[in-house]
């Protein structure tokens, strides 16, 4: 799996799902509920993976819709 997102925003990390979701892809949100545990005070960020085989497309998808993500 390969992480293409890590961030607090749940709005951002909804629409980033919805995104892949509509392009075919798959994406899983790692450290839920770390972050629930932690309070929900933001201090762990939740983590957006996808599979290997699917990441180029993934990476376009969000490139597209003008998600900032680390390179």
């Amino acid at each position: 799996m390969v992480e293409l997102l890590r961030t607090n925003d749940a709005v951002l990390l909804s629409w980033s799902l919805a995104l892949l979701r509509d392009g075919g892809i798959e994406g899983v949100v790692l450290d839920t509920h770390a972050s629930i545990a932690d309070g929900s005070l933001g201090i762990l960020p939740r983590r957006l993976m996808v599979r290997t085989a699917d990441s180029a497309a993934a990476r376009r998808i969000l490139d597209e819709a003008g998600v900032a993500r680390p390179r």
